[in-house]
């Protein structure tokens, strides 16, 4: 059974650093992507920045690719993986509930384009930046 957990979040003034973490487990193959998702008030749920398990592709929105990095510790079978998102330069618009998710089985080269995509959720982390 995938289970993943996130961790990490707080509250902080605008400028200041997070890290966000996710615990993931049950995966019985290591071939998969991770993401990182927020909803903003009044906005649907976006993803922010993925990346596959193998690390040979990564992808960030523009609002946040000068700011913000994801990256992954990964057990040489999968099974576990732990994802995390350093955030810097955080601004008051970043505040949401931050979710760590995760696709099935599937390619580097098949990068996610829609949320729907991802399979497994976590139950989220709560980031508020005050100005």
């Amino acid at each position: 059974q995938v289970q993943l957990v996130e961790s990490g979040g707080d509250s902080v003034q605008a400028g200041g650093s997070l890290r966000l973490s996710c615990a993931a487990s049950g995966f019985t193959y290591n071939n998969y992507w991770m993401g990182w998702f927020r909803r903003l008030p009044g906005k649907d749920r976006e993803m922010i920045a993925t990346i596959h398990t193998t690390g040979l592709n990564t992808y960030y929105i523009d609002s946040v690719k000068d700011r913000f990095t994801i990256s992954q510790n990964s057990a040489a079978n999968g099974a576990k993986n732990t994802l995390y998102l350093q955030m810097d330069s955080l601004k008051p618009e970043d505040s949401a509930i931050y979710h760590c998710a995760a696709t099935t089985q599937r390619a580097w080269t098949m990068r996610p384009s829609a949320v729907s995509t991802y399979t497994y959720w976590g139950q989220g982390t709560q980031v508020t930046v005050s100005s």
